[in-house]
């Protein structure tokens, strides 16, 4: 099993927009072989910023990269970029391989 997160960093006040923007969104993983599931988690809330990582889950991590060279892939992230002034920078991608 393995384990893809983004973290997002999210300027104050706009975590609901942020929120609808991924409701909204077509993420196509349904059409891709390895792929388990899916969520949207919500952390901490600082003065500078509110914590959110997408979280999921696939058989494999060569399921995951080769997700992620697929046409599903850009159809996902096609319109990324669009709301600019609600991230405060760039996701952080962590990868994590199952052990136990």
């Amino acid at each position: 099993m393995y384990i893809a997160m983004n973290r997002f960093r999210i300027a104050p006040g706009r975590e609901a927009e942020f929120i609808d923007i991924w409701k909204q969104r077509e993420s196509h993983l349904d059409e891709v072989p390895g792929f388990k599931e899916f969520h949207l988690l919500q952390g901490p809330t600082t003065p500078e910023f509110t914590l959110f990582a997408s979280h999921s889950v696939w058989e494999s991590a060569a399921a995951f990269e080769a997700w992620t060279r697929s046409e599903a892939f850009r159809k996902a992230h096609a319109g990324a970029g669009t709301s600019r002034d609600i991230y405060l920078g760039p996701p952080q991608f962590e990868g994590f391989e199952a052990v136990l």
